[in-house]
């Protein structure tokens, strides 16, 4: 890849791998199965069968023919894919084996793997306060390892997250029904207009990434926290019970909000930690989720 160093080259190579595995492994099956074509279209009519569903049977054709005759229907299979990635600068915060980013990547990878293995197309939209980058949906593993190297090097403009902007850019470029994988730690604004008109619109997927220390920090005593996209900073008693029941209580409150509202508005909803495995979990999702195609 051209513009790629030799280590980011490595990591890309490394996800890739892992990533293709557990899509062959685990995610294409209940990929397929979660996500129909956009209806059936007409392929042929032939003999009649016995076992052959009489309802399909052409009576037209079966009366010319003087012999019983059906209709077959194929599945209209391909879709497109919108990955739709939060960038912001609280992506970049981790505190074990990766960051939120780099687990929102690998995430990214393994639908994109699982999309083009079920000939899909995908497309990327990464997005902070601005619209950082636009992929249109194609198809290929060329394409793929593109979108995975973005979502790994793109070194964004802005620190905040506007996803009001990032769905109605999404409006105005993808007018067909697409599926759509929101992917963000949802430290942001919620939009709760867009969100609703986005998934009336297409089929809808928050994944929503978070660390365990955003939850539950360690106890160190007075610690100095910065917040990565306004760059504040303050001292916590990390000792303090009344503190680190206000940070539990206000995650959980965030985490819900956003959960509630993905209901509401009947969309998918997926929550993952930077600690934990997510493999389990989008299989799981994807496995149970009701057929909306």
């Amino acid at each position: 890849m051209t513009g790629v160093t030799q280590e980011v080259f490595k990591h890309i190579r490394r996800i890739e791998i892992a990533t293709t595995r557990l899509a062959d492994d685990i995610m294409v099956g209940a990929y397929h199965s979660a996500f129909k074509g956009r209806g059936m279209e007409f392929e042929e009519v032939r003999d009649y069968v016995p076992g052959d569903d009489v309802r399909t049977i052409d009576w037209n054709v079966t009366a010319r023919m003087n012999d019983p005759h059906i209709k077959t229907y194929r599945e209209e299979r391909e879709l497109t894919v919108m990955l739709v990635v939060d960038i912001s600068a609280s992506s970049r915060f981790g505190t074990g084996n990766q960051t939120k980013g780099e687990l929102i990547a690998e995430i990214a990878a393994v639908l994109a793997f699982s999309a083009i293995k079920n000939n899909d197309k995908v497309g990327l939209l990464l997005f902070s306060e601005d619209i950082e980058e636009y992929l249109p949906p194609k198809k290929g593993l060329r394409h793929v390892l593109r979108v995975i190297r973005d979502l790994l090097v793109f070194n964004p403009k802005k620190q905040g997250s506007n996803l009001k902007s990032a769905l109605n850019f999404l409006g105005k470029v993808q007018r067909k029904k697409c599926v759509c994988f929101l992917i963000s730690d949802f430290i942001l604004e919620l939009c709760p207009h867009e969100i609703a008109v986005t998934a009336k619109r297409h089929d809808l997927i928050s994944i929503c990434v978070a660390d365990d220390v955003e939850h539950h920090l360690p106890k160190i005593g007075l610690a100095s926290l910065r917040d990565l996209e306004t760059g504040e900073i303050r001292i916590v008693d990390t000792s303090s019970f009344k503190v680190m029941s206000e940070v539990e209580k206000n995650f959980d409150g965030r985490v819900a909000k956003v959960k509630n509202l993905m209901t509401k508005t009947g969309s998918g909803y997926v929550f993952l930690k930077t600690n934990e495995s997510y493999a389990e979990p989008l299989r799981q999702f994807f496995s149970m989720r009701r057929v909306k195609y």
